[in-house]
């Protein structure tokens, strides 16, 4: 979606869970040229087929995702129909979200803060950037970021930009380094038997021809009719970075044909809830032009994780404040600030 939309544009679902994947281990070299052609691809289940970023609608076209990994790369295959391929932007870097897009999202830590964007289009254009924090505490973004060493190949299955015919759609394939994600030298960052926050979206405008040429619907007011937004793990509202609720990629060391099973930690659970009291003070600071001071003005009930009641504890100080909640499962402490930033204290 559109990667500087900062507000949100409908109350979120409370209760949309987010999506899982078990990414297995390969060791068939993987040549990325956009056909997905090796049996270590063969062998991967696809995801779920993508939904409307609200999660209450089927989208017109069919989109899903296959995943691998080995020791250097993290592989993803969309495979998305469409029946007029088309794109124009051939910069890298440039606001590729005006084509239609594939975007992947990537917080490698769970903790909504430093987090990945990637957007290509049918012509392979890259637009890559780092963000420091979600848009709605005004990050600073690096849109000079670049991920060193990432490989992307497209095919259609059609014509590009062909007006005359119609298309099946278009494959891409990714290798994202995990080097390129590293935040020191000796930052082992490759997440064997664990996990990785992420998300994907496809953005798919409506579009005009003029002279046989694609480009972005009008509407009679003269500006661009909305995109859609479709994605893997529903996010209940029209915005794609909140990264609280992007689904779990599980790396598991298993070689691709084996099985394995993955559960959300309860810890993850735990910050769910966390993240709910946070949005339900920046409501209650809109609202009151204050903080809250106890948490009864915030919620009502008990709030519960796998039938245990959870006692966050609120302390309010000069600049904002923070939420506390010990685990009941892992004995950790969690700590949610008033700009959103999580942290635990083992």
């Amino acid at each position: 979606m559109s990667c500087f939309c900062a507000v949100c544009c409908a109350q979120p679902k409370q209760d949309i869970e987010p999506r899982q994947y078990i990414a297995y281990k390969t060791s068939e070299s993987i040549s990325i040229d956009g056909r997905g052609s090796e049996a270590s691809w063969d062998k991967a289940e696809w995801t779920n087929l993508f939904i409307d970023i609200e999660g209450d609608k089927k989208p017109k076209y069919d989109t899903k995702v296959k995943m691998l990994w080995d020791e250097q790369y993290y592989y993803i295959l969309a495979k998305m129909d469409e029946p007029h391929v088309w794109a124009d932007l051939k910069q890298r870097d440039t606001i590729i979200f005006y084509n239609n897009d594939f975007e992947v999202f990537i917080d490698p830590d769970s903790d909504s803060y430093n987090y990945y964007e990637l957007e290509i289009n049918a012509l392979n254009t890259v637009w890559d950037l780092f963000l420091t924090k979600p848009y709605r505490e005004n990050p600073k973004i690096l849109n000079d970021w670049d991920i060193n060493g990432l490989k992307s190949a497209v095919t259609i299955q059609g014509t590009l930009n062909n007006s005359k015919d119609i298309d099946e759609g278009w494959t891409l394939e990714i290798a994202i380094p995990f080097a390129a994600y590293k935040t020191s030298y000796f930052h082992k960052n490759v997440p064997v038997d664990s996990f990785w926050r992420v998300n994907f979206s496809r953005v798919n405008w409506q579009h005009d021809l003029s002279n046989g040429k694609y480009s972005r619907k009008k509407g009679e007011d003269g500006k661009f009719i909305p995109e859609y937004n479709w994605v893997w793990s529903p996010m209940g509202v029209i915005n794609m970075h909140e990264p609280e609720k992007w689904g779990y990629v599980y790396f598991s060391s298993k070689e691709i044909g084996g099985k394995d099973a993955f559960e959300i930690p309860q810890d993850e659970k735990i910050k769910w809830q966390m993240f709910s009291l946070y949005r339900a003070q920046k409501s209650y600071k809109n609202k009151n032009k204050v903080w809250a001071s106890s948490l009864s003005e915030l919620v009502d009930n008990d709030i519960k994780v796998d039938g245990k009641v959870l006692k966050p504890v609120l302390e309010n100080h000069s600049t904002g404040y923070n939420i506390s909640v010990k685990s009941p499962f892992s004995n950790k402490t969690l700590i949610i600030k008033e700009n959103g930033e999580l942290s635990e204290i083992k």
